[in-house]
């Protein structure tokens, strides 16, 4: 039990920033879906690493696959980053 706390520990805490003139749940939810797309970015580029460690890395059996993992996750993280920045400082 004292691992899964570790590990939760290592997740930020998600507080979304009240966006002027977003009220309610509305403006919860998105600021906590932004969260887990940040999250889901992270576990892509973990996954594009992961594959990229055991997969076959020849030419004619699809070696770019990780690639495509870990650019996608990067991609997923950056936007929502951008987006969790933006949302800051207009509530900010």
């Amino acid at each position: 039990m004292n691992t899964m706390a570790n590990l939760a520990a290592l997740i930020p805490g998600a507080k979304p920033t009240p966006i002027p003139g977003m009220d309610g749940p509305v403006a919860e939810i998105f600021g906590y879906g932004l969260w887990l797309i940040v999250l889901a970015g992270v576990g892509g580029v973990g996954f594009g690493v992961f594959k990229l460690a055991v997969s076959d890395k020849s030419r004619n059996n699809n070696g770019s696959e990780p690639f495509k993992w870990m650019g996608g996750g990067a991609a997923a993280v950056i936007l929502s980053s951008s987006l969790i920045a933006i949302l800051n400082g207009i509530a900010g």
